[in-house]
């Protein structure tokens, strides 16, 4: 059986965040929305993962694609849950598809630390479209 993690909402790194795997905290925006106590408007769930629409859209269509469980970032959550990592993947593919961008080409991008640009410290993934992706990024 899995075990359910809880979150933390703020920047804890390394041996802290680690030790705090399973312990619940109150103070983590997506593990609130996960569990209904803050509004999202929310286009997809699943078992294991919640997409809902970001509240500060960087395109048209900018969802964001979280798992259930709470891990700090995307690779804290592939090294422990590979699984529920390839799920947010395949989620993100279903919400492009959903929202009609698939044909166009989306962007799937997960941010990992401060210095990428993470402010919330719960693994997600953002799916952007509808509108032309320039590469680089930024």
């Amino acid at each position: 059986m899995r075990r359910r993690i809880a979150c933390a909402g703020s920047d804890r790194r390394g041996e802290e965040a680690r030790a705090m795997a399973g312990e619940p905290q109150s103070d983590c925006l997506f593990c609130k929305i996960v569990a209904g106590e803050v509004p999202a408007t929310i286009v997809r769930e699943t078992e294991t993962t919640v997409a809902f629409r970001d509240i500060n859209p960087q395109a048209p269509t900018h969802v964001l694609v979280i798992p259930r469980l709470h891990y700090p970032d995307a690779a804290s959550l592939a090294a422990a849950e590979p699984a529920v990592a390839a799920d947010i993947l395949r989620e993100a593919g279903e919400v492009a598809a959903q929202e009609k961008v698939d044909g166009s080409g989306f962007r799937i991008v997960f941010n990992t630390g401060a210095g990428a640009g993470q402010t919330v410290f719960h693994a997600h993934a953002h799916v952007l479209g509808g509108r032309g992706l320039n590469w680089p990024p930024g």
